[in-house]
């Protein structure tokens, strides 16, 4: 049998515990027989405090046990457990002195589903989006296809960043590339995405690429952040989406205009290969080429045969005016008075042209002239 039981040892002076030496020799002794262990439970009559402490109930179907999650610790979740999840914790038992409650502090907490709280925090904040219309494939815009300055959200001292530049200097050297410089994980990501993806729209930019290189789940949970997916959704302007590796999938993903596996495919996306450009030019000016060959032979072939209907018109007109002028001569002639003259009569006027009918207009020895058929003749009255 072990050592007996002192029951006076470390009493007070009058020979009994006092209510505080018995809870804080409860909690010595029960967090040296008690290391940190993993507890499977259910999560019940769930309270999170202004101080940002969680406080809730580890049950099965015949024990429950008192927890506290401080908020150092809870801060890292995506969500808060709801009642009736069940979750995997990671605790210290001990006591709390102060009302004499056993009670495990949880340091890590998991769903037993697949994916964990990590899962169900994702799904929660897409129906929202759902709800919003924000996943909506119509509100998808086109992406620019000459952008002339593109922005991108992102670490300045990730990968992602590096991948982007060597990508566009070779594709599309004549864009300008706008940093947007922002925190991709950790403590104040969020906030920091959400600043800088403000900033976007103040900025004259075509399209933006928001993204960083691959990481664990945890270091890409920013961007499954609600907060974050709303942001990145009011972006004026186009928006490619490159988070981690191929297989990861984000909210941000599914908010953007296009998701892109890797930055660098983002990169691809947002600008044209000049290469391609130069041939497509080529091509281009080549149809341009016979395109108004064509259509300068069928111009001149229109004027030509617009041209021989004019002269064709004109010698019409012409052999018109020309009848038209000799039927007009023929009156003319006729009614001149030569023709007259020419049938054996004579006219007399004076020295002022004017004509001269009358007897009395023609006293002795006045001059006049007298037009005959082929001239004038002086003349003077006897």
């Amino acid at each position: 049998m072990g050592a007996p039981l002192d029951l006076f040892g470390a009493a007070s002076a009058e020979g009994a515990w006092t209510v505080s030496e018995v809870t804080r020799r409860a909690r010595s002794v029960i967090e040296a027989g008690l290391l940190p262990l993993w507890v499977r439970g259910e999560v019940s009559d769930f309270k999170a405090w202004r101080s940002g402490h969680w406080y809730f109930a580890l049950r099965d179907k015949t024990a429950q046990i008192r927890c506290v999650m401080f908020h150092t610790d809870n801060r890292r979740l995506p969500a808060a457990p709801v009642d009736g999840t069940q979750v995997f914790a990671f605790v210290r038992p001990t006591v709390y002195d102060a009302k004499g409650d056993f009670q495990l502090v949880v340091q890590e907490l998991l769903s037993t589903e697949q994916g964990g709280l990590w899962k169900l925090a994702f799904e929660k904040a897409k129906a929202a989006l759902l709800k919003d219309g924000l996943l909506d494939p119509a509100r998808k815009r086109r992406l620019p296809r000459f952008p002339r300055r593109v922005g991108v959200v992102t670490s300045p001292d990730g990968a992602a960043l590096h991948d982007i530049e060597v990508v566009m200097a070779r594709r599309w050297p004549v864009a300008e590339l706008v940093l947007v410089a922002a925190k991709v994980q950790g403590e104040g990501a969020e906030a920091s995405l959400c600043a800088a993806l403000a900033r976007l729209g103040h900025l004259d930019i075509d399209v933006a690429i928001v993204g960083r290189g691959g990481g664990a789940a945890e270091d890409l949970w920013t961007f499954n952040s609600e907060r974050v997916a709303r942001a990145l959704a009011a972006v004026p302007m186009p928006v490619i989406c490159a988070v981690g590796h191929e297989t990861d999938v984000t909210l941000c993903d599914l908010v953007a205009d296009l998701r892109a596996p890797t930055p660098s495919a983002a990169a691809e996306a947002a600008t044209p290969d000049q290469a391609d450009v130069v041939v497509h030019i080529g091509h281009l000016a080549e149809r341009l080429a016979r395109g108004l060959s064509q259509r300068a032979q069928r111009t001149v072939d229109r004027l030509d045969r617009s041209g021989d209907r004019l002269i064709g018109a004109i010698q019409v007109r012409l052999e018109q005016s020309r009848a038209l002028l000799t039927a007009h001569s023929a009156q003319l002639d006729a009614l001149s008075p030569l023709k007259i003259l020419a049938r054996g009569y004579a006219v007399a006027r004076d020295a002022k042209g004017r004509v001269l009918k009358q007897v009395k207009q023609l006293p002795a020895g006045r001059e006049f002239k007298l037009r005959v058929t082929d001239g004038e003749v002086d003349a003077r009255v006897r």
